[in-house]
Formats: structure tokens, sequence, C-alpha cells
């Protein structure tokens, strides 16, 4: 496997926090999910992959989309989110099918998808030029891609808040390295725009999008404690220390939250391109 500290990452601690905030992070995410379906639609696509596609949510929906003459493939590289995904598909007798695998390196068949869709699933990538060489080698001829990636941290000031509020705590805290796989590896667009034309894409846009996401209050502790970097760091940390850092953190959110929601706006690309 080319990409062993990802895999380590989410087949460990971080996949099944993932799996036991999947109501919680499917909510969050449903503006996002909401418009790779309506992607799924104006391509009239049949075969349908989902790169990274966690716990199967949009996997799932481009499944249910495409009907039952259609097909919708995850990949992703959690034996634990996808075994949760799998439960989901089957109890709704959809279809669609998951892999468990690494996409920058998987065999999948040649020329077989009509569309490839990604919800913050891409910029996870160690080698990006390989992996988006692989999905065009697997896309038919003209068949499209359409791929959401977070835009930069400063943009997305939601999504550092815990780490900045817990640094004083947690002095160990590793920082954020620009470009490295992760959160905000495709903040930059013509970093992203050089990747999919020297992986053999054509036909690329890549647009802002700004959406409201919005999560319960109530799950907003679960969400701060067990995920991101602090929820990493906190794995290993003593019990007065968890409970200190969450106390921290959570105030440090107070301007999100209102009407027992926390909320904020998030900042990214649509990145489309054509085999």
């Amino acid at each position: 496997m080319v990409n062993e500290e990802q895999t380590s990452m989410w087949n460990g601690p971080a996949g099944q926090a993932w799996v036991d905030a999947q109501e919680t992070l499917d909510r969050l995410f449903t503006p996002f999910e909401a418009l790779l379906v309506a992607e799924v639609a104006a391509t009239g696509a049949r075969r349908v992959l989902d790169v990274g596609c966690g716990t199967g949510s949009t996997t799932l929906a481009a499944a249910r989309k495409t009907g039952t003459d259609g097909h919708a493939t995850g990949v992703d590289l959690s034996e634990p989110m996808l075994a949760l995904a799998r439960h989901r598909a089957a109890r709704e007798q959809l279809r669609a099918e998951f892999i468990v695998g690494d996409a920058q390196t998987h065999a999948f068949e040649p020329a077989y998808f009509d569309l490839v869709i990604s919800r913050f699933g891409v910029m996870f990538f160690e080698n990006p030029i390989q992996a988006f060489a692989n999905l065009r080698r697997a896309t038919r001829a003209g068949g499209q891609m359409r791929c959401i990636a977070f835009r930069s941290a400063a943009e997305n000031p939601f999504m550092t808040t815990a780490e900045r509020a817990a640094v004083p705590l947690l002095p160990d805290l590793p920082a954020r390295r620009p470009d490295a796989p992760g959160q905000f590896a495709f903040a930059d667009p013509q970093r992203v725009q050089a990747i999919l034309e020297d992986s053999g894409w054509s036909d690329i846009h890549i647009e802002p999008i700004d959406l409201t996401c919005a999560m319960p209050e109530a799950a907003l502790d679960q969400y701060l404690a067990r995920l991101g970097p602090v929820g990493q760091a906190l794995r290993g940390a003593d019990e007065a220390t968890r409970t200190r850092v969450v106390e921290v953190v959570r105030a440090a959110f107070e301007p999100y939250v209102a009407a027992g929601e926390a909320s904020f706006s998030a900042a990214c690309w649509m990145m489309a391109a054509r085999a």
C-alpha cells in the first residue's frame, strides 16, 4: 500500500470515531452530498465511483439516484467504515458495493465508470497525480469527475478552532503541513489544476462553493473530543487533561452555536473534469 500512514489511521481509532459519529457527520455534510447527487442526475451517470466514501452516505445517495438499472461503488481505506456502509446498503437493498482499497493503486476495471465523485475524500492521497491517473483509467472516454475539497484553513476557521484553542494545553499538537495529505491539501487551486492536468484529465473547472453546515449542539462535545487533530491527541491523554481540553475547546465554539445548533460556512472547491 502506497498510503500506509492514512491506511493505519483510518483503520484505527480515527476510523472508529467516524463510525460512531456517522449520523452527525452525514447531517453535517448533507449540502455537499446533495450537490454530488445533482451531478449524478445531470450527467445521466449509471455507473458511479465514490472515492473516500467512508461510511457510505454519498455512495448510497448515488445508488438511489441511479436506480435499479444503475450501480454505485464506494472505495475507501477503512475497514470499519466500510463495514457500516455495507450494512446500510443491505438494509436499503440498494445496488451499491464497497471496496476496501487505495484509490491510488486499486485495479479498477478500465474505462468502466461514467462518473467519479468524492465528498472530501481526495485530499488524503499521498501521491495525488498517481491517484487521479488511476481514476482516469477507470473512467470511460467522455466520463466525468466531480470532487469536493476544502479550500484553505484561513477560509475555514471552524475546522481549526479546536486545535487553536487546545494548543496551550496540548503543546505537542502537530502543526498542519501545507500540501501534505489532509483536510487542506487542495487549498491552492493552481496546484489542483496542475495535478488534474498531469494525471490526464481534460475540461478542468475548479469553482469555489460556500455552503452552510450544521450539527446539533448536543453532538458538539463528541465531535471535539474524538475527531480531528485534537481528538487524535486526546486518545493518549489522561482523564483530567481530556476533561480540561474539551472544556476549553468547547468554549471556543460558542460563536458558532445558536438555537440548539452549531453551524458554520464551509469554503470548498468543486472540481470538475472530463476523461
